[in-house]
């Protein structure tokens, strides 16, 4: 599997010059964060062909079956503000859009603020997570993708079928494990050398455009609390602006409050 990465890969400036590949793993984001404390370097990539306790945002578990998806972490050490890289997790979402696109023809769609949807369902998991020395300063991020690639519908769990998907189910198409895994590294690597140079316009014009939550009638999920409102727009840091029932405008962060469709998750 390393050496058809490898052989996939075309040249990257940072993210993939290290790359370790992992038959299984529990979690690649929480063995890249040891690799990370024990010195590992900047763009180290860690691939686990399965992962027995891949988790999502707010400790979901993320489904990671042998030899159905990619599943991957980048270590990045940028030094950049805390500001800078609050759009990091959207813009991975923008990122991994482009290669799936670049493997497959097909161009996922975004829910906010990092889900991959194809046909409504739910193909990619995103979780970034940070690491900060006592001081307060960034130590590391970790990036953690997981694309579900050649899944079957059988293959998740009851409870998700209605809701996830992979680009088999929705295509009718399987593809090359390796061939999208070094297009996710690709395209990890030019979203990475766009933050650190400043040039992320053209992410934010793509990701407004395969939003697929704006211009929609939404519900912001707090605390269990359901809120009708409408989603307008999505700042520079990718915070959503929505509209609320009384006319006021207002801007979530992504860790205030979930957004679901009116009709659904995503519709």
């Amino acid at each position: 599997m390393l050496n058809e990465i490898r052989a996939a890969l075309g040249p990257v400036a940072r993210v993939g010059k290290e790359i370790t590949y992992l038959p299984t793993c529990p979690s690649t984001n929480d063995l890249l964060k040891a690799m990370a404390e024990a010195g590992a370097g900047e763009g180290t990539v860690l691939i686990a062909g399965e992962q027995t306790r891949g988790k999502g945002r707010l400790g979901r578990s993320f489904t990671s079956a042998a030899g159905k998806g990619v599943y991957l972490s980048a270590l990045l050490r940028p030094d950049l503000s805390p500001e800078a890289l609050m759009p990091l997790t959207g813009f991975t979402a923008e990122a991994m859009g482009r290669a799936v696109h670049r493997v497959s023809g097909v161009r996922p769609g975004v829910k906010w603020v990092n889900d991959l949807l194809l046909n409504g369902k739910k193909i990619c998991g995103i979780l970034t997570e940070s690491a900060f020395s006592t001081g307060g300063q960034l130590k590391y991020v970790v990036v953690g993708v997981g694309l579900n690639v050649n899944y079957e519908t059988k293959d998740f769990p009851p409870e998700l079928q209605a809701l996830a998907g992979s680009l088999l189910t929705e295509t009718g198409c399987s593809y090359p494990l390796p061939n999208l895994a070094a297009a996710m590294i690709e395209a990890l690597d030019e979203l990475y050398t766009a933050l650190l140079t400043g040039q992320t316009g053209p992410y934010l014009a793509a990701y407004r455009q395969h939003c697929l939550t704006l211009h929609k009638d939404v519900r912001l999920i707090q605390n269990g609390v359901s809120v009708p409102a409408y989603a307008l727009d999505v700042d520079e840091s990718l915070g959503l602006l929505v509209r609320c029932p009384d006319g006021s405008e207002t801007l979530i962060r992504s860790g205030e409050a979930s957004v679901r469709g009116l009709y659904g998750y995503a519709e």
